[in-house]
């Protein structure tokens, strides 16, 4: 039985502990912060002018020297800008053939079915890295969702205090972390490169592909167009956006058992086959030859991925 003064003693270890791990994440999250937040600014000092700076930063976006996305596979290109991943392209190749190297080797491996290891390769080395870029620009959407307002709020602060609206576009790439200080801040360098406002903030539309970036550049070209008050179109638009924000929880809250169901249900019948393959390989290796057993498994493949389409539909609501 532990004395009072034992108790004591532990409970004061456990406090100092756990406030040392919080100020150990604490310092992490805050190095972290900042190294996003000078993540376009650390490429500025290793260029010399705007000039250079503009064209690099286009490089590693996988834009052209004009600030235009590739015409050939338009959709790639639109996902890999959307991304933001820095665009190197021997790098991913390098990186698709092993991960679809060792994919087949494994499946090869555990299955010993090797007809089956290259399609598997095949397809975890192409299709592995699009759905890589795909959750990427996924992520960053959301980001981008959530970080709109607050530069909104930093441009109508700038613009009360009396700065122009490129000198408040800029204070947004400097303040603001990735990935709305990295776009605002590419404006910037395109309109000190020699772009007009418009044109500079459409094309931050083209690279975000966001419906609230896009949003706030037709309340750029509309006031530009028409004239009137700007602040007054941008505190509107960011509370727009952060209702838009609220809307896309909301469905997300209401839609989460629905969709927590749907990925319990679509993984089960893989996670019990691949089960079967590795615990009893001739379970399906027996039959599977027969021309009734591939016909079904497609069948029942196909309706599986047409159910999860529908549901998709039906929580993919667009605001």
């Amino acid at each position: 039985m532990l004395s009072l003064g034992q108790i004591a003693f532990l409970v004061l270890v456990f406090a100092a502990v756990f406030t040392a791990a919080q100020a150990a994440i604490g310092l992490a999250t805050v190095a972290t912060q900042k190294r996003k937040l000078n993540a376009r600014l650390k490429v500025a000092e290793k260029v010399d002018g705007v000039s250079a700076l503009v064209m690099e930063l286009r490089k590693q976006r996988g834009l052209s020297a004009e600030g235009k996305k590739g015409e050939r596979l338009k959709w790639l290109s639109d996902l890999i800008v959307a991304s933001g991943v820095k665009y190197e392209p021997k790098k991913w190749i390098l990186m698709s053939t092993a991960g679809g190297v060792t994919a087949g080797l494994c499946v090869a491996i555990l299955t010993k079915q090797y007809l089956l290891a290259l399609p598997v390769a095949v397809i975890a080395g192409v299709g592995g890295p699009f759905v890589w870029l795909k959750h990427m620009a996924t992520d960053r959407a959301k980001k981008l969702g959530f970080q709109l307002p607050q530069a909104l709020d930093i441009i109508v602060r700038s613009l009360e205090a009396g700065h122009p609206v490129p000198t408040a576009i800029a204070l947004v790439g400097r303040e603001m972390g990735d990935p709305v200080g990295t776009e605002f801040g590419m404006a910037a360098d395109e309109i000190a490169y020699g772009a007009t406002l418009e044109q500079a903030v459409e094309r931050m539309a083209e690279r975000c592909q966001h419906p609230d970036v896009d949003l706030f550049a037709a309340t750029i070209r509309l006031q530009a167009g028409t004239g009137g008050n700007l602040t007054g179109l941008l505190k509107l638009n960011a509370n727009t956006v952060r209702e838009r924000h609220k809307m896309r929880l909301k469905i997300k809250a209401a839609s989460a058992e629905g969709r927590a169901s749907a990925m319990i249900l679509t993984a089960a019948p893989f996670i019990a086959l691949g089960f079967i393959m590795i615990t009893s390989p001739n379970f399906y290796g027996d039959v599977i030859g027969e021309r009734v057993v591939q016909i079904g498994l497609g069948v029942l493949g196909f309706w599986m991925f047409v159910g999860n389409m529908v549901m998709r539909r039906m929580i993919d609501m667009r605001l």
